[in-house]
């Protein structure tokens, strides 16, 4: 057990990113870059105890400066999708960039340079769980045009029952709009193994939230029976994904935003559980958010891997625990605005084991 760090790659400005491995008593490890709080690699066991990496991503630091379609990130300030980039807080319009296509005019995952590129302050150490990675960045008041100057706090913790736990805090000094997740693309049967359509899914959520053409959220929160995104009962990815299904079309497959169960607000559970038949490792999502984003890995298929492999289309899924997309734009989802008398956190969990 431990902790080991190493450089990374150097930024176009001459700063260093530093790559953290934290191994915990059981063997297993993941490892960390300070740049975007990227979670790079994830070894863990296969149901005959030969670890492997789950995690897709690349080898060096330029892979995630060129190309990276937020491989493990932090993402932030606003995670998601935002109509036209524009939001409102107490009668003041703001506009933020429309990063995602010109003909979506959408505003995605924090903007031209959201948390998942930047260099943040790291501190490893060890915790009574396993060995941790405490990152800190300050966000200033008008990066990437959002208001207030907000102090960020991420917690890796890898803990010695092979779970990765994610404690993300916020504190702001002026009122200001704030959603984070991580952004890890598994693959449970390895990291360039293929397509995901083996993996077996269960979400804990009855609602999902349709999108339009733009893939922003029309406002209504619909039941999942009888779509082909109810996952309430495990099935597998390849299953439904090319059902005839007008919000399959518009997403490419999966990418929709899954309305939690929850026994109270703010409860650590489990939002989803995947399994993968091959190898029998087994993923357990739990958090504290009220939705989780299920992504399908429908726009890879360009990007050069870990070996210099390509990824193959839907080669990985994504989980991203989070408020719902566009929400400050519908009074009616959870809120994600944050004043400066309050205190932002929540926790993820990514749970690994075998069967």
């Amino acid at each position: 057990m431990g902790i080991e760090k190493e450089i990374f790659g150097r930024l176009p400005d001459g700063r260093s990113a530093m790559l953290y491995h934290l191994t915990n008593n059981q063997g297993a490890s993941v490892s960390i870059s300070n740049y975007g709080g990227i979670v790079t690699r994830i070894m863990v066991p296969d149901r005959t105890g030969m670890l492997g990496d789950v995690a897709l991503g690349f080898d060096d630091l330029n892979g995630y400066l060129e190309m990276s379609p937020y491989f493990g990130a932090i993402i932030g300030r606003c995670a998601n999708r935002m109509d036209k980039g524009t939001f409102v807080i107490k009668g003041k319009e703001y506009h933020v960039a429309a990063n995602e296509m010109p003909k979506r005019n959408t505003h995605l995952h924090g903007g031209m340079k959201g948390f998942d590129k930047v260099l943040w302050e790291a501190r490893p150490f060890e915790s009574e769980s396993g060995p941790a990675l405490e990152l800190k960045y300050m966000s200033p008041d008008g990066e990437e045009n959002y208001p207030g100057n907000l102090q960020v706090t991420v917690v890796y913790t890898f803990t010695n029952d092979n779970a990765i736990n994610i404690e993300m805090s916020a504190e702001t000094d002026a009122t200001t709009i704030i959603n984070l997740t991580n952004h890890s693309y598994f693959n449970l049967a390895g990291e360039c193994s293929g397509c995901n359509y083996q993996h077996e899914v269960k979400i804990n959520a009855d609602f999902f939230t349709p999108v339009n053409a733009s893939l922003i959220p029309t406002g209504e929160i619909l039941s999942v029976k009888g779509t082909p995104l109810d996952f309430t009962v495990a099935k597998p990815i390849g299953r439904d994904v090319e059902a005839d299904d007008e919000q399959l079309k518009r997403c490419l497959g999966f990418d929709h935003n899954f309305v939690l169960r929850k026994s109270s607000p703010g409860a650590l559970e489990t939002a989803a559980e995947i399994y993968e038949p091959k190898t029998g490792r087994t993923l357990a999502v739990l958090t504290t958010q009220p939705a989780i984003q299920f992504y399908g890995g429908n726009f890879l298929g360009d990007e050069i891997g870990k070996g210099g492999r390509r990824y193959e289309w839907r080669g990985g899924f994504c989980f991203e625990p989070q408020r719902y997309p566009d929400s400050p734009n519908h009074s009616h989802f959870p809120s994600v605005i944050l004043e400066p008398e309050q205190k932002y956190h929540e926790i993820i969990v990514f749970r690994f084991g075998v069967k």
